[in-house]
């Protein structure tokens, strides 16, 4: 097994949904089958397309996850699906070059310019080092906040006594923790969402300057539901609550649904008033339709 980097774009040129699926052509197979129940990182190029001419593309790398299985593509010749699990998006997304240092070293020249001939590759391997550094830099927040390092015993040897040794779980064990994951989701949600409820507009933060925002699924994480952007909606208790149960849900033209007869004016008073929900500035962090219509139509009480 080897970890790798996924390219893939904003509108990729592939059939690509990266929470479930990688598309691509036999170039890739043997270096897709080395990655095989191995982590991966999917990177994000410049182009947002596949015209030459795209450009707006982030260039970094913004989330983890593990490739099961490999199938071929039935429809179309020469092509193959990598099939995906344990999607985490980036608590932070992490460009390739940070104040001159390259997460992927084979993309830094010995001269110390870019490597441009290194992003040609759309599959490529990763070293371990590497994949916990681009790791650390992508969840800096989470491990210093929610995952404090742990204590390991003291040790005494005849006539020396050697302090207490703190150590940290390798991170990549961490990352597949259930706590974890929840912590990176929530922060990831709450950032692209600004704090506010998708609902209904509001955006309230406590005394302790903490949002009272939540972190909602689309599909949820027990019926195969991936920590993702593109899975996760921002949303006050209450209407968190009323999603999770079915009482309201959300059209492909993101207009809000509610179940008839089962939602109180009230509560009905407190949506914004387009009744649509407010998705975060960039398109594609908002909820992917292939979630949106999974709670339609296994959730949604409409």
């Amino acid at each position: 097994m080897a970890k790798a980097i996924l390219t893939t774009k904003v509108d990729p040129t592939y059939d690509d949904l990266p929470e479930q699926r990688y598309h691509f052509p036999r170039t890739y197979l043997r270096a897709v089958e080395a990655a095989r129940r191995d982590l991966i990182i999917y990177y994000e190029p410049r182009r947002t397309s596949g015209e030459p001419s795209s450009r707006g593309g982030r260039q970094c790398y913004f989330a983890t996850a593990r490739i099961v299985e490999i199938v071929d593509d039935q429809i179309r010749p020469g092509h193959f699906y990598a099939l995906i699990d344990s999607y985490l998006d980036f608590a932070r997304p992490v460009p390739f070059m940070e104040r001159g240092h390259y997460y992927e070293s084979a993309r830094r020249r010995e001269d110390g310019d870019t490597n441009k001939g290194a992003f040609g590759r759309a599959v490529r391997y990763l070293p371990d080092l590497e994949y916990d550094a681009i790791l650390r830099s992508a969840f800096a927040t989470i491990i210093s906040v929610d995952m404090p390092s742990e204590i390991g015993p003291e040790i005494t040897l005849q006539g020396f006594a050697e302090p207490v040794a703190a150590f940290e779980r390798p991170l990549v064990e961490r990352v597949v923790t259930r706590p974890f994951r929840d912590a990176a989701f929530s922060g990831a949600i709450k950032t692209a969402y600004n704090d506010t409820c998708a609902f209904t507009g509001l955006k309230i933060i406590n005394g302790g300057g903490r949002s009272e925002v939540q972190a909602a699924h689309v599909r949820p994480v027990a019926r195969a539901g991936p920590d993702s952007l593109r899975n996760g909606i921002a949303l006050c208790g209450t209407f968190h609550w009323m999603f999770d149960r079915g009482l309201v849900s959300i059209a492909d033209d993101h207009q809000l649904l509610l179940a008839k007869g089962l939602v109180p004016d009230s509560v009905t008073r407190l949506l914004n008033p387009e009744r649509v929900l407010l998705a975060p500035a960039r398109g594609d962090q908002a909820p992917h339709p292939q979630f949106l219509r999974w709670h339609r139509e296994n959730v949604f009480k409409g």
